[in-house]
């Protein structure tokens, strides 16, 4: 599994649609990630803090795994913001999946702000024991 993130600075003069619908305090944030690789496949945890399931989207798309995500930062009631430097984050990061890891059955859970990925590797290319015979 290789990282294939990047992460471009915002250029002012250049808001997309989307962006434009955003707010002026929102940005795009990789979040931190956590990866462990054993004989069965790989596990993903990432740091999603805000973030509800309804405003998460995990996919798979040619060997790619996108992370992207978008955090709600309520604000108390009867309390006005007098300084916030990230208001609306949106988490966004991208993976490249090894062939030995098979996408359709990839498993998900979110859990107190953290994504659990379970990526499982294909059943060929998990290792296996090999029997020797004495003769």
């Amino acid at each position: 599994m290789n990282e294939t993130t990047q992460v471009a600075e915002r250029n002012q003069y250049a808001a997309t649609e989307s962006q434009e619908k955003r707010s002026t305090s929102a940005m795009t944030l990789p979040p931190a990630v956590d990866i462990v690789e054993d004989g069965n496949g790989v596990t993903l945890w990432a740091d999603l803090p805000g973030v509800t399931r309804d405003k998460l989207n995990v996919n798979v798309h040619d060997g790619n795994l996108h992370i992207e995500a978008e955090a709600v930062v309520p604000t108390p009631q009867g309390l006005r913001v007098q300084h916030a430097e990230i208001r609306q984050p949106h988490f966004a990061r991208a993976f490249s999946l090894s062939a030995d890891l098979d996408p359709s059955r990839i498993e998900a859970s979110l859990q107190d702000g953290v994504l659990k990925l379970t990526i499982p590797r294909r059943e060929e290319a998990r290792p296996r024991r090999i029997a020797v015979n004495v003769m």
